[in-house]
């Protein structure tokens, strides 16, 4: 490979890094490095066109020899940074038809992905976070269409970026929260940085990322020598909470020499400065909800 092609490279780089894509082009190619690709000029005629890169005419590309057309049509071979892109074919000054060429990122095969799904309750839908804070732009979309690319997917872009980088994301489901579940959600994420391309799937059920809001507590009741903590479920917890059942874990502090404790139930010793608590589900032993904040007892 020729100084020249690294230099090429560095510099593209640089501008894509620094102007990457804010949205999904309608149009794009996903090519594995190396590989070879044909792009298609969408015209009802038989007509010359011209293709162009980034608004200039193929035959001017540092690289001629990576591009053949046949016909309409344009064959891009040995796919790499420097023909990543917009291709553009024209007749005169008309524009015809647009696609981006893409490159297909390594890191698809990867076992560890940036995007990490739970959901506060049974309800109708969940919560995503996506983690590459290289991306510029990330969807969502549930179901086997979408993780095969298909034209019927319904993507989901993100509702916010996160304070650190990457993105959030609620996502809509079809489950009945009084069924069994049988079926595993499958939702797959799109994501580019430059103009590298991401797709990764994700297939769990929704009770295996069931994460419940930190609970409520209420007030503290003596009872000889203990307390009686009274522990709400979150408001954003599945109704009704006798069919959606939460368990309570409660951690306190004695006052006598600061040293802490755990309860399985809500009944404590009374002997206490502060406590804190957090839930799951009581029948499949979600993961835990964050602790709430220490709260001071006074009884």
């Amino acid at each position: 490979m020729t100084s020249a092609f690294w230099i090429f490279e560095i510099l593209f780089f640089i501008i894509t890094g620094a102007n990457g894509l804010s949205h999904f082009p309608p149009n794009f190619v996903v090519v594995k490095m190396n590989d070879q690709t044909v792009l298609t000029c969408n015209t009802s005629t038989n007509e010359t066109v011209v293709w162009k890169f980034d608004n200039d005419i193929v035959e001017r590309h540092p690289y001629p020899d990576n591009f053949e057309q046949v016909g309409q049509n344009l064959i891009v071979s040995d796919i790499d940074t420097p023909v990543l892109g917009e291709y553009s074919c024209w007749r005169g000054d008309k524009l015809l038809s647009s696609t981006y060429l893409l490159q297909e990122d390594e890191e698809t095969q990867k076992a560890d992905s940036p995007l990490t799904c739970w959901a506060k309750s049974y309800d109708c839908k969940f919560n995503c976070n996506w983690t590459g804070i290289e991306h510029t732009v990330v969807r969502l979309g549930l179901g086997h269409d979408c993780s095969q690319g298909g034209s019927l997917c319904q993507w989901v872009n993100s509702k916010e970026q996160a304070v650190d980088g990457g993105f959030q994301f609620e996502v809509s489901h079809y489950l009945s929260p009084y069924a069994e579940e049988t079926t595993m959600l499958e939702v797959t994420a799109e994501a580019i940085a430059g103009l590298t391309f991401l797709r990764t799937t994700q297939r769990f059920y929704l009770r295996d990322i069931i994460e419940p809001d930190s609970p409520q507590i209420g007030n503290c009741q003596e009872v000889g020598d203990y307390l009686n903590v009274s522990i709400d479920p979150p408001s954003s917890w599945s109704t009704p909470h006798s069919f959606f059942g939460l368990e309570h874990e409660i951690e306190y502090m004695l006052k006598d020499d600061g040293k802490t404790g755990i309860s399985p139930s809500t009944v404590i010793p009374k002997k206490i400065s502060k406590l804190r608590a957090r839930s799951r589900d009581a029948l499949v032993l979600s993961h835990w909800s964050q602790w709430t904040p220490w709260k001071n007892v006074t009884y």
